[in-house]
């Protein structure tokens, strides 16, 4: 790859990406594309440094986040154990749970065959969370939170000033009044029960105004096998902008660079476990065991390896989250290179919905998930480049 240091970053990523790269890359407004590159550098206290760089970002502008919201509900899930052991109760992320239900479209959880107890906790499902993406887990740590919580937690600390997670994801019965309403829960330990939390009803409003929700020309309803041909209202899904995603991230990677106030409120070991569950592949889980014909490495990392089952080496290892849904994929990822020291965060999301029709099952994911791993090959190369 040529290297000039005069030329803009997304010139040369352009210049040497692919014919179907170029092509999106060209018409940002046809594939709703932001792209958000922040490499880390060290000053000369060794203290190290961030300077974001931003393509096409536009944080009022609507895309559907998919599985990413579940990255910041999975932080705050063990913010709210810190502060429930804070108020003297005895619990932990490993502490088993009981899942009540509150209301018809509810479900309990008593068991869970896929931890090494047999029970579920807080931990276990932060790992499914991460490891494949599991939509139950993360549903399960909306509940034990709660919508009116997980808004207004992260807007204190000077993100989601206009993003929402206000629902759950990926099952029916839910529409927006009803993902107001959470499950009530016990945490025990044997007989003893540590701590019951009550059901709970949201009484705020999270929707603010956001352009571009309305998508499309048409859409299949649910059940429905005759598309409306209407744009897709998605003013009650969540979103999270892409800027409020990446900070969301940044804050469990390099904590020290924000206020007090602005960090989530953890302990080390809390951030070890997070990064851990963040980069680990899933063929190294034990409890659950994933498949890896099925679940191979870049199964949830689509910068650099997403259009390859090949091994990502050792030396590289990738904190992140990847979703996927109405044809719009986004990955908000920590790259870290110890071989070569390079590290940076690099978030983007694009749109690949040709026939412009939603829940038609008709999305072209494999030409996005190839651009975003054009996209973190060619970021990688650049900063490599830049070392010699």
């Amino acid at each position: 790859m040529s290297c000039k240091a005069d030329r803009d970053l997304w010139d040369i990523c352009m210049d040497n990406g692919s014919e179907s790269f170029q092509d999106i890359m060209s018409q940002p407004d046809k594939y709703e594309l932001q792209i958000i590159y922040t490499p880390l550098t060290k000053d000369a206290e060794g203290n190290w440094t961030m300077k974001q760089e931003r393509l096409h970002v536009d944080t009022t502008k609507y895309f559907y986040p998919a599985s990413t919201v579940k990255m910041p509900v999975a932080f705050l899930a063990l913010e709210r154990l810190r502060e429930l052991e804070a108020r003297g109760i005895a619990i932990s992320k490993d502490t088993p749970l009981r899942i009540l239900k509150s209301r018809d479209a509810q479900t309990a959880v008593h068991i869970d065959s896929t931890s090494e107890t047999g029970l579920p906790s807080v931990g276990h499902y932060i790992n499914k969370l991460f490891a494949v993406s599991d939509n139950d887990a993360y549903n399960r740590l909306y509940e034990f939170l709660g919508r009116d919580y997980i808004n207004k937690t992260l807007r204190s600390k000077k993100i989601f000033s206009n993003s929402r997670v206000v629902t759950r994801v990926g099952v029916g019965g839910f529409d927006y009044e009803e993902n107001g309403h959470t499950n009530a829960m016990q945490f025990y330990e044997g007989e003893k029960n540590i701590y019951d939390q009550k059901s709970k009803k949201a009484t705020e409003n999270f929707l603010l105004p956001l352009t571009g929700d309305k998508k499309g020309k048409g859409f299949f309803a649910s059940g429905a096998d005759i598309v409306t041909l209407k744009p897709f209202d998605m003013s009650q899904k969540n979103f999270i902008n892409l800027v409020d995603l990446q900070e969301s991230l940044q804050r469990i990677i390099l904590p020290e660079l924000y206020e007090e106030n602005e960090r989530f409120v953890l302990e080390d070991e809390d951030y070890v476990f997070l990064r851990n569950a963040l980069s680990k592949l899933p063929a190294s889980y034990d409890y659950p065991a994933y498949d890896p014909a099925e679940y191979y490495d870049s199964y949830g990392k689509f910068f650099m390896y997403g259009d390859t089952k090949d091994a990502i080496p050792d030396h590289i290892k990738i904190y992140n989250k990847v979703g996927y849904a109405y044809g719009t994929l986004t990955d908000c990822s920590y790259i870290e290179d110890e071989k070569n020291d390079i590290r940076f965060f690099l978030t983007a999301t694009l749109q690949v919905n040709e026939n412009g029709i939603f829940n038609d099952d008709t999305y072209e994911y494999d030409k996005g998930i190839a651009f975003l791993a054009e996209l973190g090959r060619l970021v990688y190369a650049q900063m490599l480049e830049s070392k010699t």
